[in-house]
Order: C-alpha cells, then sequence, then structure tokens
C-alpha cells in the first residue's frame, strides 16, 4: 500500500518543476524581508497549480523568483528550481536565456506595462522567436508571430497595432502569445486577469485553458480570487506570510479545507447554491520582517493555542495527496466547528477539541 511519502516521491520523479525550499529575501537596513521563505513544490505535466494569498504572501515574488527575474534590493537566498533535471537558479545566462520561453514562460500581471508601446505586437511576438532561432527569415518570423496569435484567438490584424490600441483582454492575450510562441513545458500566469471585469476574464481563462491544453503544458495561476482559481485549477497551493501553509488537490480543499487560513478564505466567498454568513478575515497579514518564532497565523486564527505563540509549525504530510502545516495536526483529523468560538476568539480547549475524547495537540 503506498504511503504519503511514497506519493511525494512519485511525483518529485514525474515533476516537469520543482520548487525546493526556496528563499526569497529584499534586503533593508532594518533587516531582510523574508518574501518566500522555505516554499517547496512539484509540478507534472499538464498539471494546473494555483497559487492563492492575501497581497503581500509572496505570490509575484514566487513568479518572479521562478523565473529568476527578482533584482535588488530582492535577493534569492536559498533552495533550488528545477526544471527537469537542471536548477535554474545555477545556470548561466546564456542557458537560462535559452530557457525562458522555450521551456519555461511568464504571462505578466500588467500586461501594458509588460508590451513594448512603440513596437508593433507581432514586432514583439518576432523578436522573441529570433531570440531563440535566429536563422529564421522576417516572412518565417511573421507567420510563426501570426500563429502565435491565432492560438489566443487574436486576429491577424493585431499583429500591425500598437499595445494602446488593444482593449485590455486584447493586450494581455497578446502578452499571452508572447509567452506561448516557444512552446513552452512551464507556464507561469501571474494574476493574469487583475483589472479586466469578469466577461473578459472569462474569456482570458478560457484562452489560456485552451492553449495549456493544446501545449500540455504544465501552469501555475497566480491569483488572490479563490473562486477564479477553483475553476481553473487541479491542484492549489496557499500562501502566508511568505510560506506555503496548505497543498493538495482543489475538489478536496475546496470540500474540507484543513488550514484555519484557507478555511477562512473559503467561507468569504459567496455561496450561489444556499444561504451562508459570509466571514471577513479578521486582522492585517504580519509585517515580513523579523517574523517571531510561532505560526504567523496566530494572532488572526479562531483556533489558536499556546503551542501556536510559541513554535513555527513545519509543513507535514498528512494525507497522500494533503500538505499542511498547521499545530493542529497531526493530532487532529480536521478543523472544529467555529461554532465554538467565544467573544470572538476560540478558547485553548474549544479551539482544539469539540469532544472531549479526543487528545490535544
Amino acid at each position: 500500500m503506498a504511503t504519503a511519502g511514497d506519493t511525494v516521491e512519485k511525483d518529485r520523479q514525474e515533476a516537469v518543476l520543482q520548487v525546493e525550499d526556496l528563499r526569497v529575501y529584499y534586503d533593508t537596513p532594518a533587516g531582510p524581508v523574508k518574501a518566500v521563505d522555505g516554499v517547496s513544490f512539484a509540478l507534472r505535466p499538464g498539471e494546473r497549480m494555483g497559487l492563492i494569498g492575501e497581497s503581500g504572501s509572496g505570490k509575484t515574488t514566487m513568479a518572479t523568483a521562478i523565473m529568476r527575474l527578482i533584482r535588488p534590493p530582492g535577493r534569492i537566498a536559498g533552495g533550488r528550481v528545477l526544471l527537469g533535471k537542471r536548477d535554474l537558479l545555477a545556470m548561466g545566462e546564456i542557458e537560462l536565456r535559452q530557457a525562458r520561453l522555450k521551456e519555461i514562460a511568464l504571462v505578466p500581471q500588467a500586461a501594458m506595462n509588460s508590451l513594448n508601446p512603440v513596437m508593433r505586437v507581432g514586432r514583439q511576438i518576432a523578436d522573441a522567436i529570433a531570440a531563440h532561432d535566429p536563422r529564421l527569415s522576417r516572412s518565417e518570423l511573421r507567420s510563426r508571430a501570426l500563429a502565435s496569435l491565432d492560438q489566443v484567438g487574436l486576429p491577424a490584424v493585431v499583429a500591425d497595432r500598437y499595445p494602446h490600441q488593444l482593449s485590455g483582454g486584447m493586450k494581455q492575450r497578446a502578452a499571452m502569445a508572447i509567452a506561448i510562441s516557444m512552446g513552452p513545458r512551464v507556464i507561469v500566469a501571474d494574476e493574469p486577469t487583475s483589472a479586466l471585469d469578469v466577461v473578459v476574464q472569462r474569456q482570458v481563462m478560457l484562452t489560456l485553458g485552451r492553449v495549456q491544453e493544446g501545449l500540455h503544458a504544465a501552469v501555475i495561476l497566480i491569483g488572490h480570487d479563490m473562486g477564479l482559481i477553483a475553476q481553473f485549477a487541479d491542484v492549489i497551493g496557499v500562501l502566508y506570510a511568505g510560506r506555503l501553509v496548505e497543498h493538495g488537490d482543489i475538489d478536496e480543499i475546496l470540500d474540507e479545507p484543513k488550514h484555519p487560513y484557507t478555511r477562512l478564505l473559503i467561507d468569504s466567498l459567496p455561496n450561489l447554491d444556499a444561504k451562508k454568513e459570509l466571514r471577513g478575515i479578521p486582522g492585517l497579514p504580519p509585517p515580513l520582517l523579523n517574523l517571531p518564532d510561532s505560526c504567523p497565523f496566530h494572532p488572526r486564527c479562531p483556533f489558536a493555542f499556546d503551542r501556536c505563540r510559541i513554535e513555527t509549525p513545519a509543513l507535514q504530510t498528512i494525507t497522500p495527496n494533503r500538505r499542511v502545516a498547521c499545530h493542529l495536526y497531526p493530532t487532529r483529523s480536521g478543523l472544529p466547528s467555529l461554532a465554538t468560538k467565544t467573544n470572538g476568539a476560540a478558547s485553548e480547549e474549544s479551539a482544539v477539541s469539540t469532544n472531549p475524547t479526543e487528545a490535544m495537540p
């Protein structure tokens, strides 16, 4: 019978991308700000992974670190990003330039800021292709650029337009056309629908899904909209204060979240099937400078108890497809009911166990 450890090892062997103990710090006069602090996960070919968390949780820093685009005062302080068997963080500049677009590509958050405002869209796509295959003629480059536009559902006339002549959704799909122009194995999409209305969001996500299936590429979708992530992803990673606090199959997490932060994120979503109380998450995310040795979520957690205030929980595998960083496990099998709260916060006894026969952590 396969154990949880066997499943993790199998995922690593099959992975197209492995992030291992990644740490990204921003140096300040007061000390390093730990924007990403020891994050690890594996991504298999064709898999869709969502990374979600509040603003400041480390999502965009994670995306730029995976692409090795961190700039001072930021620095990659440790870890590995394995693309197959090669470490992106150890590559030379020439090898890295060849890996980008061809093997791993970024769909940036703000398309207008990522596109060159004084170059036509077709020229920008052609330049990206020519950087990898300079032997192609101008006609071949244009043909490849038009094919990339067609893949994302844009007509050929877009190739001769400047970015400011396109709508928000068209700009985002133009940026996507550049990202997929070399048929990458991994696509990192950093909030590709931000600042778009819901109709255009749907068009962009359908396009991303169609392109991903055509390439059989793995996708990391970064966002803070749990509903959007839930509709697209196969697996989900929840980030809080630069750390991965829960990781697993999307359906399992939506049905039974194991981390209190994940539960509160899901509870903040409206439900069209039945009426329910919408709960906001009290307080604010902690500053990432000099975090204490404790659970960073404990000041906001309705289930916090004494151990949470003095010890940082490790990310542990509790089932073959679920990892959680919470002191409630492995003693418990799931979260207590939020109904056990008293005066807005749970007592240690009621938060940890609603069953008197159940052992406390």
